[in-house]
């Protein structure tokens, strides 16, 4: 079983953003140090609790900081952009780490309906139904830069290239949290990563569509399932649900429209919540897995055999960066993880 790091580069009340990215960039090194097998960064827009606006930009800085790990976007979120251009960013990352880059995307705006808007370059923004020949023309730009499939003499970008051109290309994954990301990873042959930690409903399901839905491709030979997984560890179960709190009171304050920073465990255990939203925050626990280290593990192996993952996506969320990172170290340790050779 691989497990592998989605840091959304949170930010805690009290803190700020650089403090926020210089954490993920250690965090980044503990975690190849630990042998995890790849360091995916998110997209958030207009957050005051998210500092990765930018996952293309992070991974240029992530990956000259590590040696071994695979570094991507968990995920680009693609109708803001042109096809070409996320091509040009990501044949540029291709070309300065060769073999290590992922390029994951996803289809959600990542933000509010207003900065949505705000983040298009025109008067109108890609229609999400345009989301599969965004990803069809993507493909067909890192193709040609490396010369596995140029276009075709009739095709309306043929001669354009997506520059630099180069011998290799990053991993591709379709990210989803439902049915529709799962159709369009099988259609257009692509790994399938389901965010189950945004959306438990459905997920074997999704997953299942996918491995029908499969045509192989020059990008994925066979059906390929990770899943994006909230998970913390602590040193007794006391204490991780002690600590799961901030993230808790934080998702129940976004899904009712008041978004905050990440409070501490003290602010959110003495949170004064009102009936409905002690029912939404019993539904925001289920979504995540909390214990000690092998309830963890036994939780995230039962997860990954019902829904065929062959990898885990772990996100963890603390108030404070050394229980983070201690979340992951114990997880490691569960799962026997092996640090590669030039890290030892």
């Amino acid at each position: 079983m691989r497990l592998s790091v989605l840091d959304q580069s949170p930010i805690p009340k009290g803190g700020d953003p650089a403090t926020a990215i210089a954490e993920t960039v250690k965090l980044a090194q503990a975690a190849e140090r630990l042998g995890y097998h790849r360091y995916w960064l998110a997209e958030h827009h207009n957050s005051n609790a998210f500092a990765g606006s930018c996952p293309e930009i992070l991974i240029a800085k992530v990956a000259s900081a590590t040696k071994t790990i695979r570094v991507g976007s968990g995920g680009v979120m693609l109708p803001h952009y042109s096809p070409l251009k996320v091509a040009e960013q990501f044949r540029m990352l291709e070309l300065l780490t060769p073999g290590r880059i992922d390029l994951g995307l996803g289809r959600a705006p990542g933000t509010d309906q207003r900065t949505n808007a705000a983040l298009q370059a025109g008067p109108k923004a890609w229609d999400i139904d345009a989301f599969p020949s965004q990803v069809h023309l993507l493909k067909q730009f890192l193709d040609d830069a490396c010369g596995i499939a140029p276009f075709t003499d009739d095709h309306p970008y043929r001669g354009i290239r997506a520059m630099p051109t180069g011998p290799t290309r990053p991993e591709m994954w379709m990210l989803g949290s439902g049915i529709h990301g799962a159709v369009y990873a099988g259609e257009l042959g692509l790994p399938f990563c389901h965010a189950y930690f945004i959306n438990t409903d459905g997920s074997e399901q999704a997953c299942e569509e996918y491995r029908a839905r499969f045509k192989p491709s020059s990008w994925c030979e066979r059906p390929t399932v990770s899943m994006g997984v909230s998970a913390l560890v602590g040193e007794t179960e006391e204490e991780a649900r002690r600590l799961s709190a901030s993230r808790n009171l934080w998702v129940v304050r976004l899904l009712t429209n008041r978004p905050i920073a990440f409070p501490s465990p003290e602010e959110a255990l003495n949170y004064p919540y009102t009936d409905q939203e002690l029912a939404l925050l019993r539904t925001v626990e289920r979504r995540s897995i909390v214990g000690t280290k092998e309830q963890v593990r036994a939780h995230l192996l039962g997860l990954a055999d019902s829904h065929g993952a062959e990898e885990l996506v772990v996100v963890t969320i603390t108030y404070d960066y050394a229980s983070r990172l201690r979340s992951y170290e114990l997880l490691a340790d569960a799962f026997h993880l092996t640090p590669p050779a030039e890290t030892r």
